[in-house]
Formats: structure tokens, sequence, C-alpha cells
């Protein structure tokens, strides 16, 4: 027998106008698959009378929150809003009347997830995040589920569409990055204010979500370097081309011995990694585990539908739960206990330009300063050799933050170093 569940929807944006479609457009084939009749009771909007990409009822539409939160018609409340605040007091409040939530908000799972799951758990409700992560890739699902049995010993990727499509156009078109940045802008990928994603904050509040689920350990926001790409040029573009690889921001978390390192900055790809290639707004993350080896879940990570069917899957495991008795018991809990390294003491390889002094001997004197600091070379290349300077390109072996910083500070005392005009992580080739 079919069971009913009312819905109720925060937000009628970009994701929750697929949200909504989706309900409404395929409600015959979630009804057959899933066993559930959805209906959606209440859609909490600003203004009702502003344009949409969806055409709706009218009675559906409401400016007062209480008719979503307080109504008993609604079991499932999906907060597709945005933001941190109100969101989160909605999302809380919702909790608190019994209700199962679904949700797409990173900023509040990064920041508040542990504190929610903890009230989901005290109320016997669910409190669902899958399109958080990465749009409408299916990735935390398997995480807790098909590979609950894994030993994850590493997750990473491209978790954010605006920097990946500005860092494809600087290679493939040429283009510096104010001029890509300006064509995401006009294209929709990129926001008025793109700060969150040039600089890497939204990567960095999905790898807070990604880490803590695939190593059930609770990874605080301020716990994650983040480094966005505002410094990348389009000489480092063609530099890392010239030497086989290709720039992209990756979100890495790795398990070592003395606990997990997490961090989201540019790095070098060798051109023959199966990163290197997903390409535009598209996404990708690879999954590292003890047995399965190594997974990679690609598709889109971000836009109206993507997301949508992400939430919509939310919704339908949450109705199963509803009328299974099965609400209220999280496979995952965001666990204190396993600690964050700081960044100082993380290992990684190393992509270094400097402008030189075209004299002899200005290589031993580079090699020396590095070697000093702990920081042994694998390549260092002289190019454009000219009358006032020439550009060095080096190579690291691995080495800790800390001692690679202590380089980088004794080279740029050095008077035959002009400047260090860059400096990249190197990963994908351990």
């Amino acid at each position: 027998m079919v069971k009913k569940v009312g819905i109720g929807l925060l937000g009628l944006g970009t994701v929750g106008s697929g949200v909504y479609r989706i309900l409404t457009e395929r409600g015959k084939t979630l009804t057959q698959r899933a066993g559930v009749d959805v209906e959606v009771k209440g859609i909490l909007v600003r203004n009702p009378a502003a344009g949409r990409r969806v055409t709706v009822e009218g009675g559906l539409l409401t400016t007062d929150p209480e008719r979503i939160l307080n109504n008993p018609d609604i079991s499932i409340v999906v907060e597709v809003l945005g933001g941190e605040e109100p969101a989160r007091t909605y999302i809380e409040r919702a909790l608190r009347a019994g209700k199962t939530v679904a949700t797409a908000n990173k900023e509040v799972i990064a920041k508040h997830g542990v504190e929610l799951l903890g009230l989901a758990r005290e109320q016997k409700v669910d409190l669902l995040f899958e399109a958080s992560v990465a749009g409408g890739i299916p990735l935390l699902r398997p995480l807790q589920e098909s590979l609950a049995g894994e030993d994850v010993e590493a997750v990473y990727g491209i978790v954010n569409g605006t920097t990946n499509y500005m860092l494809t156009a600087m290679d493939k078109e040429g283009l510096d990055f104010a001029e890509v940045l300006a064509a995401a802008q006009r294209k929709g990928y990129a926001e008025a204010d793109p700060t969150a994603d040039i600089a890497g904050h939204d990567a960095a509040r999905k790898l807070a979500i990604l880490a803590s689920i695939a190593f059930n350990t609770q990874v605080p926001i301020d716990k994650v370097y983040c480094s966005g790409i505002e410094e990348i040029t389009a000489a480092d573009i063609a530099g890392a081309r010239e030497l086989g690889y290709v720039i992209k921001l990756l979100a890495i978390a790795r398990r070592v011995e003395e606990g997990i390192e997490v961090r989201v900055h540019p790095a070098l790809l060798p051109q023959g990694h199966p990163l290197s290639t997903v390409d535009g707004v598209y996404n990708a993350v690879m999954v590292q585990g003890w047995a399965v080896g190594t997974l990679m879940f690609y598709g889109a990570g971000a836009g109206q539908m993507p997301t949508g069917s992400a939430v919509v899957g939310d919704i339908i495991a949450a109705a199963k739960n509803l009328f299974s008795g099965l609400r209220g018991q999280p496979r995952v809990g965001f666990a204190p206990g396993v600690p964050v390294i700081p960044l100082e003491e993380v290992e990684t390889r190393y992509y270094l330009r400097l402008r030189v002094v075209p004299e002899p001997g200005v290589l031993g004197v580079v090699t020396r300063l590095c070697s000093q600091e702990g920081v042994e070379l694998v390549s260092l290349d002289i190019k454009n050799w000219g009358q006032d300077s020439a550009n060095l390109i080096i190579r690291t072996q691995r080495v800790k933050e800390k001692a690679f910083r202590g380089a980088l500070a004794a080279l740029r005392k050095e008077a035959r170093v002009h400047e260090v005009e860059s400096y990249i992580r190197l990963e994908g080739e351990d």
C-alpha cells in the first residue's frame, strides 16, 4: 500500500526549484520505486510574487516559516535556502518539532553538523545532507553504506565547479585570471562576489563534511587549511603544462599515523592522473580504501537538477525510514577523537619558480639554501636566461611544510634571488 508523506520546502531558488520539479514531474516514478507518495504541503519564499523557474500553486507559497515548521501535516522539511542563517535556526526548530530534515546546506553542516546530528538523535529523527558536498554525485551515502566495511585511507578531488571552470579555461584558452573570472560571472558559474569559490572556502566546507563522514570523526571547519586560486597566473599554467602537469584546486583528506590531514589548495597533477581530465564545471572525488583500492565518483557537482536529484534521494530515504520505524539511527556521528594534523607537519612535494641573477654559481646557492632547511630537490631547470635575470624551475622531494617554509624564507633573503614568483604543491605522484 502506498503511504503518503507531507513535504515542506524552505526556499525555492535554484536547488529548491529542482527539487519541486522532480517531486511534481516525476512523482509517479518516485511512488513506484519507493512506495511513497510525496506531497509538497508548503513552500517558504521571500516574495510570493517574484518570477520563478517553476510554476507553483499560489496557495503553497508562504512568507511565514511557522506554516512549515509547525504544520502537523509536514513530516519532512527540506532546507534549500543556503547561507548560515536563518537556515541553521530553521533546521534546529524542525528537528525539535520532530520533523526529519534534508538539506543541501554545506555551510550549516560544516559549522554545525555535530550539534544538529546530536539533536536529531535526541529527537529520534533524521538529518540528511547528501547534496551538501558534491551536488548530484552520490558520495556520502556510498561512504556510509556501500563502503561501511572499508577502512578509508584518503578522499580527495575537485569539489568546486567555479574554480575548475576557471582553471580549465586558463589552461585550454590561455586566458589570465581576471578574464576567466569575468567570463565565469557572465555565464552564471561565479557569483558577483566570488570569494567563497575562488578563495577555497566552499571547497573547505565540503571537505570538512566529506572527511567527517569518511573517517567517522569530527573535522572542524577551522582545522581545514584553505588556499584559493587567486594567485594562479597564466605563467603557472604554462609552466605546469611544459612539465607535463595541470593545475587543479584540490580538496584532500588523508589518514596518517598521527591523525588526519585536511587541506584545500591548488596543486599540480600529472597529465595522466584521472583528475587531470576533469574539466569545466564538473566535479570528481577519489576514495582510497584499504581493501577496495581506489574508486572515482564523477559528475555534475552543482546545478538545479543534479543537486535537486540528490536532495530528492534524501527525501525518499527519509520517507522510507519514517514508515519503517528507523528514524533517528544515523550511520555516522562526527565522533571526536582523531586529531587533525597541523599544516606545518604535513608532507608533500612542491613546484617552485624563482627569478634569479643570471650568473655562475646561482644554482649551487639555491641548492645549498634549500638543503640547509632539509629540502631536497628532484629537478632544477633554467629557463629564460637573460641579461638581467633567469627563471629557475624546481621540483622537490617530499618535505614537511615547516621545512619548505624555512627554505622559502632563506631564498627570499638571498641577494641573488630577485623573487620567489610562485610555489604550488605537487600531488598524484606518490
